[in-house]
């Protein structure tokens, strides 16, 4: 940002200057107290004065730094409600990831209902021998069982239950992990854009996520269309540290294209 801050800006009178921080954090989905300061010719404290009332009144929420938009932060679903929405293209996620693993091969799987789509794929997958999952999610687990011990092997990594997910979680989540070298990781989030990167809602199981997406060699994101373009709470990963998303033709078509654009090769399925 320019040094130089326009006087008309500096003199603006606070209900004025607050509803122009306001819409700056409504476009960016996430401004810090720093940028916001720099930007309007104030003090970090008179900006932290404005976003507590914004926050206040509703309208952004505060986190670690800074300030995003109430419209970007949504409640937590849980496992089932998840599981209940956008059921049909999951399975085609599902599927088409599935399709990309080849037996022999060490995989890992987060908890999630678009993960869960792709251990019934593998599940279903007959021709596949010696697969070994590594996963965080009790319902990933039992998705696989029916295709154990004959061709899928099945490793939870122990935690702390988190029961509105069906995952497991700090402390003691992360232990394994990081003696694991996986050919595949796959991963859900609650957002992926060609800005912020890719996104989720739970801090909990984002350090789980991350930890998971370092331990695979090819490292692949599953996302149905309603999460492309979208950005959650709390950062996962930047998409430099993702080699494919795969998700369906509900996807934004715009979103899609401002992804590629980031060379981030991109699978959607049919």
């Amino acid at each position: 940002m320019s040094d130089q801050v326009p006087e008309e800006i500096t003199a603006l009178p606070p209900s004025l200057r607050r509803d122009r921080v306001l819409e700056t954090i409504r476009t960016r989905d996430f401004a810090s107290v720093s940028d916001l300061a720099a930007a309007f010719g104030v003090s970090e404290v008179t900006i932290r004065s404005d976003l507590e009332a914004l926050a206040g009144d509703g309208h952004i929420r505060r986190v670690r730094g800074g300030a995003i938009h109430r419209a970007t932060v949504t409640r937590e679903p849980s496992y089932e409600q998840s599981a209940d929405t956008f059921t049909a293209e999951k399975e085609r996620i599902g599927a088409a990831a599935a399709a990309l693993i080849e037996s022999g091969q060490t995989i890992i799987l987060d908890a999630g209902s678009t993960t869960a789509a792709v251990a019934r794929a593998i599940a279903r997958r007959a021709d596949l021998r010696d697969v070994h999952v590594f996963t965080n999610g009790l319902r990933i687990a039992l998705e696989l069982e029916r295709a154990i011990p004959a061709r899928v092997g099945v490793i939870v990594t122990g935690g702390t239950l988190r029961p509105t997910q069906h995952s497991l979680v700090n402390p003691l989540g992360t232990v394994i992990l990081d003696q694991i070298h996986a050919h595949l990781a796959f991963v859900g989030c609650d957002g992926i854009d060609a800005e912020a990167g890719v996104t989720d809602t739970s801090v909990a199981d984002a350090e789980i996520t991350r930890l998971m997406l370092r331990a695979g060699r090819r490292r692949i994101v599953v996302a149905d269309g309603s999460k492309v373009g979208q950005v959650s709470l709390v950062h996962l990963c930047g998409l430099d540290e993702v080699d494919l998303l795969v998700t369906d033709a509900s996807a934004d078509a715009a979103s899609v294209a401002g992804l590629r654009g980031r060379a981030l090769e991109t699978l959607v399925a049919e």
